[in-house]
């Protein structure tokens, strides 16, 4: 290197990947069905994590119930780990996958 010259860092490809696939809606978050919580409380954290109305909510819940899981969401990775998060944090078990593209 000679002195005077600043060579700048170049983004490879895969950075640049990365940094658009992140704000890509194509991140799932999945709930699955477990024996512990009571549907009228699946419900409940549906609405107040995710703003369904009520009969979305129930929708949901009752695809979690019948088939053992639901996709809730389909989201920006940021957002999608965020509501994971919450509904985690609510008891729910939740998972994200990425979309196929």
């Amino acid at each position: 290197m000679k002195s005077g010259t600043i060579e700048l860092p170049t983004e490879s490809p895969t950075q640049e990947a990365d940094f658009s696939e992140a704000f890509a809606k194509g991140w799932r978050v999945l709930v699955w069905n477990d024996p512990i919580n009571l549907m009228s409380y699946v419900v409940f954290v549906f609405q107040k994590v995710l703003g369904f109305d009520e009969p979305k909510a129930k929708k949901h819940m009752l695809e979690v119930h019948e088939q053992g899981r639901s996709m809730v969401a389909m989201e920006t990775r940021e957002k999608a780990e965020m509501y994971c998060q919450r509904l985690q944090e609510f008891g729910l078990k939740s998972t994200l996958e990425v979309a196929p593209a």
